[in-house]
């Protein structure tokens, strides 16, 4: 890569500029710090200035495992070194993080299509305003986004290199994808994906009759090098708060702390869009729930519309799902289940997904998210439909550079991660279109060898290796 830039440097250089002003136009414009981020920070502060993984309470400080010690590390990192909560300090080292992925994307357009595509891959990835927003957000995502590029660039590094240097790129592989794990507990779908990849790889080879000792070995040093970390996490977690717990719970909630399953479980019979999780999901415990936004596809009948809003109406008495209303709600989820299981187990979560990749990521900027309705500022309701259309096109084109494009090598492991992250997606009742961002690197090569095709004229893919 760096004989690349060297011959590139102006393009390299006008790209990297390109890269810096977006960013920063961002940080400065449009910075974000949520209460994840506070959270995030809190554990941060106080693993730094006392010693403890946990949050600040009225009491006093308090163990916690409800998020993985990854980016408070980073954060304690940043604070140890700018001050104490010094957020944009924390924005700026992120920019120059999602820099480093932009190279990352390059390199892997490099080995997989051509040292002409990485020119192509470096450009969509330093003006692509979605991971450049996150730049902008204190939470886990540009570094996320990093380490699975880092990942799978190592991953295909081990492929095609030669055994002497591959278990130092297994090795490597395994570190990246361990840090991704220690930010983000769905950092274990890379794990998955590459694991998956490799076995199926093995199978392959064996049906020919060819080696794979190499193989099966990368499939152990990856695993293990990955999931190594988590075990002193789990340690300290069975003893100092007496739970097993190698990652981080499901909905962030603390070993004693009430989780309403059945409101969850009835939230997945109809959710598909973002706005519900705004509107519907994420105020529920603690804040109103307007029933009128609500769509259609949320009611059967007549009968089981007055049943659903009488339970919302009992949850805005308090702002609370006691047990006994949580059993209310799972029972309600269970009979449009048991109505129709493919709406619930098929068609829905396909349409969760489809939001996820296609709907204009603007939900850490000023657009109303019921961007649709354009009743809204207008220029929010331009920047909402432009931002859409930007991610079609990153997606359209990914998908064509997949499809009819010159193919890259190996593809299968990078198509892989995005279908199983996908599918993974789809089970999730909050479809917020964040958690496709990871997927975005393989999103770029592929686009990348869309634009290679149309130079060279290849439509036809070819054989992995």
């Amino acid at each position: 890569m760096l004989k690349i830039v060297r011959q590139s440097k102006q393009f390299f250089i006008g790209s990297t500029l390109a890269a810096f002003i977006l960013r920063l136009i961002f940080i400065f414009r449009f910075p974000s710090v949520t209460t994840d981020s506070f959270i995030y920070g809190d554990i941060a502060k106080n693993w730094l200035q006392h010693g403890i993984y946990g949050l600040t309470y009225a009491g006093g400080i308090a163990p916690t495992y409800i998020r993985l010690p990854g980016y408070p590390a980073f954060l304690a990192a940043v604070f140890a070194i700018f001050g104490i909560e010094h957020y944009r300090a924390v924005l700026v080292v992120q920019m120059f993080v999602d820099l480093g992925t932009c190279f990352m994307v390059a390199d892997i357009a490099r080995r997989v299509i051509s040292p002409q595509a990485s020119k192509a891959a470096f450009l969509l990835a330093a003006l692509c305003p979605f991971t450049a927003n996150y730049v902008a957000t204190a939470l886990t995502e540009t570094l996320e986004i990093f380490f699975t590029a880092l990942s799978l660039n190592f991953a295909l590094a081990a492929l095609e290199c030669d055994s002497a240097r591959r278990i130092g790129h297994w090795i490597g592989c395994g570190i990246a994808t361990a840090a991704a794990i220690l930010l983000r507990p769905d950092g274990g779908i890379l794990l998955a994906s590459i694991e998956f990849f490799l076995v199926w790889t093995v199978v392959q080879r064996l049906r020919n009759k060819l080696r794979v000792v190499s193989l099966v070995g990368a499939v152990f040093v990856v695993g293990i090098v990955s999931t190594g970390p988590l075990i002193p996490w789990t340690f300290r977690n069975l003893h100092t708060l007496n739970r097993f717990q190698p990652l981080a719970p499901r909905y962030a909630n603390e070993k004693d702390e009430f989780v309403p399953a059945g409101f969850n479980r009835w939230v997945k019979t109809w959710i598909v869009d973002y706005a519900s999780v705004e509107e519907i999901y994420w105020p529920v415990p603690g804040e109103p729930v307007d029933a009128a936004k609500l769509p259609d596809r949320a009611f059967d009948s007549a009968q089981q519309r007055r049943e659903t809003l009488q339970l919302l109406h009992q949850y805005n008495s308090a702002f609370y799902v006691s047990p006994e209303l949580d059993a209310r709600f799972a029972a309600l989820a269970a009979q449009r289940i048991r109505k129709s299981p493919l709406r619930y187990y098929a068609w829905l979560p396909a349409l969760r997904i489809a939001d996820m990749w296609l709907r204009p990521r603007t939900e850490m900027l000023p657009p109303d998210s019921r961007w649709w309705e354009f009743n809204d500022d207008p220029r929010w309701s331009a920047l909402a439909v432009g931002l859409g259309l930007i991610g079609i096109f990153y997606v359209a084109t990914g998908w064509v550079g997949f499809v009819r494009g010159r193919a890259c090598r190996y593809a299968g492991m990078l198509a892989t991660f995005v279908v199983v992250r996908s599918l993974f997606l789809g089970t999730l009742e909050n479809p917020e279109p964040r958690y496709t961002l990871e997927c975005f690197p393989v999103v770029i090569v592929f686009a990348a060898a869309a634009f290679q095709a149309r130079r060279t004229g290849i439509h036809s893919p070819s054989e992995l290796p």
